[in-house]
Order: C-alpha cells, then structure tokens, then sequence
C-alpha cells in the first residue's frame, strides 16, 4: 500500500482568491477547507459562511451564538485540504514531509514533477481544489466498497453510535440494481404521484357534500347533516391528525433503538431511517419511495373508514395526505434549501439540522414542533 498523501500548503494570498458561490474556502487556525459543497446545506445559510469565507472561523464554530456540535466538527473534516503556509513548525514539518515523500518515489526529478502539477492545479481557478474524503475506508466499520444493508447488523453495540456520526457520501443499500434503484426516489415525484389524488378526492369530496344529502345518524330518528362548507375543517382536521402520525413515525418507529444483539431489527431500522442518519444529504433519499409511502397512506384511509362514515373519512384522509405531500417537500427544503434568515422556513432549518448532528433523541417535528411540546422532545432554543 502507498504512503498516504501529504496535505498540501496554501499561501494566504491562494486562500483568499477561494472567496466564492463557485469555490469558498475556510480556515481553523492553520488548516484549509473546501467548503464549497456544503454552502447549500448549512443551516444558516450560504451568506454566513460566504461572509467568512478566506477567513479563520474558530470563533463561529465555538460561539457565540451557537457552539457547533462534535458531529458538525467531524463532518467539517472531510472538507480538509491542507495547511496555510507560514513560518510554524507544523508547516515546515509538512513542508519537510513532502519533500522527503519525493525523494523516495524518485529524487528531484519527481519532486520537480509534483511541484509542477501543484503550479498547474493552482493556476486552474475554475476548478476549485477538493480533496475532502467522505469516509476513511480502511477504518470505518463497514466497507463502503460494498453494499451496507447486509453489513450493519453485524455492529452490534455499535451501530447506535456509528449510525448517528453523519458523513458526506452516498450510500448504497444493495447490490442488486433494482433493488437499488427501488430506494431511491426524486423529489419532484411525491407531488407527481399524490398531488392528482389530493385534487381528485378533493373534488370528489366537495362534491358530495355539495349534494346536501350526507348527514350524521347519531339514533334511529336524528342526524345531523353535513354541508360542503364543512369539507374545509375536516380537510384540515386530516392534515392536523397527520402531523401527529408524523410525529410518531418519526419518533417512535425511525428513531426506535434496535437492540444490539438483534441482526434484524438493526438491518430494518437502517433501511428505514438509519442510513438517511448516516448520509443526510443523499439527495436520492430525502422522500419516500411511493411504493413505501403508500403502506402509510392505506393504513391511514382504512383506520378512517372504520372509524368515519365513508365521505367524512375520505375528506380528512384527503387534508392528511396533503400533509404527507407538504411533509415530504419541506424535508427535502430543510436539507437542500436556503431559507431567508429569520423566517419560518429559516427555524424549521435550524432545528432540523440540530436534529441530525445533536439532538438525535429529541427535535421529532418536521413541517412543525407543536408535537414536540406536549411530548416534552423540544430541542432546547439556540440561536444561530
């Protein structure tokens, strides 16, 4: 096995002209990152760290406001790409590093060779420099060569802590294509899918009630009827049952702990919530798969038949699987968009992100944190 690369040495002057949407580099301390890929995915937003950019941002991570996360620390670090140049012992030991590393492969000539490449790389400032490694593939626990969902249950005790140390890479659950393929879905297929089904019911609901002939039997001789000005409050009545159901969903089935010694439950909490734990911003697997999400939707309308007369049930089932639609959206928009600062969506982003890299056990709410009050799952309140 070959040595591994030492990192390079920037100048300030190299670091400063990384100051960009296109290529932004930060610093802590001595240490250089790319963070280029990451602008779009902090929570706070693309300027906050556009401002920083070519700067030293131990003080942001430390806080005031906000201290960041040992998660958020890790994570920074696939993002390293070197050390700024200076007069420190530590950059001439880099320095001294390299130089010997080129003595070993091959003299001056090869050392000649590697700073001519470096000349080259650094006069391609279209290209912005990324060396940022996801996972260290000889130490991690799983081999990501190969497909992880019939690897995780073997980690035992560990899989807790291993699944909520987040990285940035895609994962690939199953060797087989298709089966592959299956767990992956784009965004924009929830509201192709479900959309025309909300629409439909939606009219078909409207409709009827428009009839004037639903009512309510509560005895044998009086009921209550029911105009089509009421579709609008149970419309909303499903989605406000909806975000409970999310709520449980979320916490007590995605975020269940598997017990270590059970393969199975660990294999199934993975496929289910874990790896999307584990890579948060794998675009591919932000939203359910239809075929998956239509297990909920069933088990949602049959509860209402058996509970509601038909036209009632299907009007609240319809306001909840708008609600599924609306869920689905703006967790996709938490992990991918950039809100205005001090907006609605802004928080929502916020909290979610402290979800992932800190408050694994708390932070359940999605679309909203109504539920997580009452559950007493409020992540405690941290500007950012």
């Amino acid at each position: 096995m070959s040595p591994p690369a030492s990192p390079r040495v920037f100048t300030e002057r190299e670091v400063a002209r990384h100051r960009t949407k296109d290529s932004c580099w930060v610093l802590l301390g001595r240490r250089v990152y790319d963070v280029t890929a990451f602008l779009r995915m902090h929570p706070g937003g693309e300027a906050l760290i556009l401002r920083r950019s070519g700067r030293d941002v131990r003080a942001e991570m430390e806080g005031p406001p906000h201290r960041h996360s040992e998660n958020a620390r890790r994570w920074m670090e696939q993002y390293y790409i070197g050390e700024l140049d200076g007069s420190t012992d530590e950059a001439q030991a880099l320095r001294d590093r390299r130089k010997a590393s080129a003595e070993q492969t091959g003299g001056k000539m090869a050392e000649e060779a590697t700073d001519t490449k470096e000349e080259e790389e650094e006069e391609e400032d279209d290209t912005p420099y990324n060396r940022c490694s996801s996972v260290d593939l000889d130490k991690d626990l799983v081999d990501w060569r190969k497909p992880l969902a019939w690897q995780v249950g073997h980690l035992g005790e560990k899989y807790d802590a291993w699944v909520h140390q987040p990285v940035d890479r895609p994962i690939r659950l199953f060797g087989n294509p298709l089966m592959e393929a299956g767990t992956k879905t784009s965004w924009y297929w929830v509201p192709v899918v479900w959309l025309p089904i909300v629409l439909y019911f939606s009219w078909y609901c409207y409709t009827t009630l428009a009839k004037g002939t639903t009512r309510i039997v509560l005895a044998s001789d009086v009921s209550i009827p029911i105009h089509k000005y009421m579709f609008p409050v149970l419309f909303l009545t499903g989605w406000f049952l909806w975000s409970l159901v999310e709520y449980c969903i979320h916490r007590f089935v995605f975020h269940m702990k598997p017990p270590a010694h059970n393969y199975y439950l660990i294999t199934l909490h993975f496929l289910l919530h874990g790896q999307h734990h584990k890579s948060p911003f794998d675009g591919s697997r932000l939203v359910f798969p239809p075929g998956l999400a239509s297990l909920v939707v069933g088990s949602f309308y049959a509860i209402l038949r058996h509970t509601l007369p038909e036209i009632l049930a299907t009007s609240v089932f319809v306001g909840g699987l708008c609600g599924y639609v609306v869920y689905d959206m703006i967790h996709y928009y938490l992990h991918y968009g950039s809100p205005r600062r001090g907006s609605y969506m802004y928080g929502l982003k916020a909290y979610h992100v402290k979800h992932h890299f800190e408050h694994q056990r708390a932070g359940f709410g999605i679309t909203s944190t109504f539920w997580d009050h009452p559950f007493n799952t409020v992540i405690p309140d941290e500007k950012f």
